[in-house]
């Protein structure tokens, strides 16, 4: 492993059937580069020698990346032609890892219209190789409508001029994945489960390093393969089988589970959304995908891509590595840090900007002995395990009311416990602004009606620092108003208890 692939579990990219063709350093594009896979697509395809383009929303988060400064970004919208010419201009290979999974009502027209505006631009670039993930599904069923949607997307690719790999993949097992989380929390939590009749289904998963090797090996791809292809894992499971195999790797008895027939999808989504982090508009799409068996239909993989080296990653296995990168705080992506749909997303506005509207604000500070760096620290270790150094009951009660409105919660966490960067979540908030030792600015996706922001930040005072917190609430109509009136007795508890335990813990780290 050499300095540009230091840290990165296997595949790292550099493997001799993953690397870009010797004397070659073709263009990539990804698109979805800061989702889940995408984020460990991107240091992958650095280390196998591809150089890479990223097409994001938002610069910014792309910049937060510890790999952006090695990367070429271009800012726009997947769905947007003009944005889309621009990316893939002298691009090699692109990836396609763009999915609106809870996304609202109207996500299959918005994945058909990216998938069609990828294909008419790969033609018109002249782009050797699209490579799009997919998911795995029986044939001559009626598909759930995001599993249709996927191979709608799946087949719009294949019929356009550029080839096409389409990579058609199951549950996902590794750190930070919903999949995982969603076993992991179902069979953590609950000793004896009455479960949805999918627990019996059959399923095939597969380790997120395979689907990275498979994803990898895809650019080296015959120019003449233009075809969907089945990915998964060694072990054929049910859904029950995952839970006491994740029980056996974490310790844990076995779990009694009755299957009963009462559980709809929409229910099923409601009780994982209940009983674990995942929240419901994720949750929904994942049980849908249970409704079937789902399983490798032919071994057409194998003939086209190498397999990993040491062969694929056995479905305990996967769940001890995924374990591991828990334990030792390694979790390289997350489902935490997906966009929530419905949430806000415009900045906080400049205090210039505020005359003439209504806002409620909450300003704290106080003066403290211990250096920045001890501040910061604590800032920037809030949420998640540490919880909000105050209050913890009406925290949880507020992540209650959210997740009961359809929201994240508090249990959504974060990624890692010892760093952040922008557009990293953190419970009910993301990371709006990231100035190191100076400012952490935190915008709420939680459900209410209005719009809100956290601020923790260290200010100079004569004869030393002093943290300063300020919460901000723009309200929505008269809601807006009865909602921050209603919650104004609580801030005395919470927001004064967050400013002293905060300097507390600070000055308690200080070096002497």
């Amino acid at each position: 492993m050499t300095a540009r692939t230091s840290g990165l579990s296997a595949p790292t990219g550099e493997e001799e059937a993953l690397a870009a063709p010797a004397g070659t350093r073709p263009l990539v594009l990804v698109l979805g580069a800061t989702g889940y896979l995408g984020g460990r697509l991107v240091p992958r395809l650095l280390g196998a020698g591809y150089r890479v383009r990223a097409l994001s929303r938002s610069r910014g988060r792309v910049g937060a990346m510890p790999w952006a400064d090695r990367i070429d970004i271009v800012e726009g919208d997947a769905a947007d032609p003009d944005a889309v010419g621009r990316a893939m201009a002298g691009v090699d290979v692109v990836y396609h890892l763009v999915h609106s999974m809870g996304a609202g009502t109207d996500f299959a027209r918005r994945d058909r219209r990216i998938a069609e505006t990828v294909a008419h631009a790969a033609a018109s670039e002249g782009v050797r190789r699209v490579v799009y993930l997919g998911g795995l599904h029986p044939e001559g069923v009626r598909l759930s409508p995001h599993l249709a949607s996927r191979a709608e997307v799946g087949r719009i690719l294949l019929e356009g001029e550029a080839p096409a790999l389409v990579l058609q993949a199951g549950v996902v097992i590794g750190s930070g994945s919903a999949s995982f989380e969603m076993v992991r929390h179902l069979t953590e939590v609950l000793p004896y489960m009455p479960a949805p009749r999918w627990v019996r289904n059959w399923i095939q998963p597969i380790a997120v390093r395979d689907v990275l090797h498979y994803l990898l090996a895809a650019a080296r791809v015959d120019a003449d393969v233009n075809r969907a292809v089945d990915i998964g894992g060694p072990d054929v499971l049910r859904y029950g089988q995952m839970m006491n195999g994740y029980a056996v790797e974490a310790g844990l008895p076995q779990r009694g589970i009755a299957a009963l027939p009462v559980f709809t999808p929409r229910l099923a989504s409601h009780w994982v959304g209940l009983v674990t982090p995942v929240p419901r508009q994720i949750a929904r799409p994942l049980v849908e995908s249970l409704q079937n068996d789902c399983i490798v239909q032919d071994g057409a993989a194998s003939e086209i891509l190498p397999e990993p080296e040491g062969g694929l990653t056995s479905y305990r296995e996967a769940v001890r590595l995924a374990l591991g990168r828990i334990e030792v705080d390694a979790v390289e992506t997350s489902w935490v840090d997906q966009r929530v749909v419905g949430a806000p997303s415009d900045p906080l506005p400049s205090d210039p900007d505020w005359a003439g509207r209504t806002v409620f604000t909450d300003v704290r500070r106080r003066a403290t002995t211990a250096d920045r760096d001890a501040i910061w620290q604590v800032i920037t270790q809030i949420g998640g395990a540490t919880g909000w150094y105050s209050s913890s009951a009406l925290w949880a009660l507020r992540g209650l009311m959210d997740r009961a409105l359809g929201g994240v919660g508090v249990r959504r966490g974060r990624r890692e416990r010892g760093r952040l960067v922008e557009g990293d979540a953190v419970d009910v908030w993301r990371v709006e602004r990231l100035d190191p030792g100076h400012l952490l600015r935190l915008r709420a996706e939680m459900r209410m009606p209005g719009e809100a922001w956290l601020e923790l930040g260290i200010a100079e005072e004569e004869g030393g620092l002093s943290y300063r917190q300020r919460a901000v609430f723009f309200p929505r109509g008269l809601a807006g108003r009865l909602y921050w009136l209603s919650v104004l007795p609580f801030h005395g508890f919470i927001f004064r208890g967050m400013v002293d335990r905060i300097v507390q813990e600070a000055e308690r780290q200080a070096p002497a």
